[in-house]
């Protein structure tokens, strides 16, 4: 039986992936400081005998290693995921999210645990340099940063290979997010444009022309292609006991493409009001497009098109209105 530690476990993608883990039979320590994330999300996973939820900080090193003793996987989702506004705290993205790895590694050390699976991002690849509509596979050598949040995730990258290459780990799986849909979704565009459309359904705000191309991947993929991963322990036969693996669809969208889907799907028509330029804010990659014949290669496929999970996403919002009142400030 697996016996996991998720940081990040009231939030998003981690509470999804803690439900997971205990319907497969895995008993979960769930850790998170509840800063962002929501205990509502674990309501089912709290009924289980075999999940247990400690509030603390990843940056506590020493409360970590106590909760996570008898562990023998991490998940580390936790993370200052705030991309746009970073340059307006630019500290939580060291502190949260380089530093905060740093501090879970360590906890590993003083735990005896040795493998790790981490939450990355497509933005470590920054601005695609080649042809523009190419996938950017694993291999690709990165670019100049173009956001705080990726060069974060690029460090707790390095520590991780540094860890694993100094024998510190046995397995290291390294996966390289697009953006990620679904339910207890609570931050991202498909958030930001509903509730506009909630407070003024006549005109919708988008940063930008609306012509950037993403790729988007729903979180129920999300999650069995990390366990796909895991369960094959690729990285144990791996060179450097590392291994990177992109997640994604193998399509992108326009914004304008969201745009339409959702307001079709809300049967709305609103004036759309674009702020100009290539892209939302200082640092937004306007195309993100990556490379997934490693992950399909394993026997993975996503269930979900990107215009199904927006969907889904939408759906779960309007079931689920509380989440803009339970949002914490930034």
């Amino acid at each position: 039986m697996q016996r996991a530690f998720v940081t990040g476990a009231a939030g998003f993608i981690a509470s999804n992936l803690v439900d997971h883990l205990l319907a497969e039979g895995a008993s979960v320590v769930g850790w998170d400081n509840l800063s962002t994330g929501q205990e509502r999300f674990l309501a089912s996973a709290l009924t289980s005998p075999s999940f247990r939820l400690v509030r603390g900080d990843t940056l506590d090193r020493e409360g970590m290693a106590a909760a996570m003793r008898g562990c023998d996987i991490v998940y580390h989702l936790a993370a200052n995921a705030d991309v746009r506004d970073g340059w307006n705290h630019p500290d939580k993205d060291l502190q949260q999210n380089t530093i905060a790895t740093f501090h879970v590694l360590e906890a590993m050390r003083a735990a005896g645990v040795r493998r790790i699976v981490f939450s990355s991002t497509g933005s470590v690849y920054g601005e695609a340099l080649v042809t523009p509509d190419r996938p950017t596979p694993e291999t690709d050598a990165f670019p100049i940063q173009t956001s705080l949040y990726a060069a974060s995730k690029v460090a707790g990258e390095a520590l991780i290979s540094a860890y694993a290459e100094g024998g510190q780990l046995d397995e290291a799986y390294i996966f390289r997010f697009v953006s990620i849909l679904g339910e207890r979704y609570t931050h991202g565009h498909v958030f930001d444009f509903y509730r506009q459309l909630l407070e003024h359904p006549d005109w919708l705000r988008i940063l930008g022309d609306g012509r950037q191309r993403k790729s988007y991947l729903y979180v129920g993929d999300c999650i069995s292609a990390i366990q796909r991963v895991v369960t094959l322990a690729t990285a144990r036969e791996a060179k450097h006991r590392t291994q990177v693996y992109n997640l994604g669809t193998p399509e992108y969208v326009e914004v304008n493409d969201s745009v339409r889907t959702l307001c079709t799907s809300l049967n709305l028509q609103p004036e759309l009001r674009y702020t100009g330029g290539d892209r939302g804010w200082v640092g937004d990659n306007p195309f993100i497009f990556l490379d997934t014949r490693k992950i399909q290669a394993t026997g993975w496929k996503p269930a979900c098109t990107i215009r199904e999970g927006l969907v889904r996403t939408l759906r779960w919002l309007e079931s689920n209105r509380w989440v803009y009142d339970s949002r914490h400030p930034a």
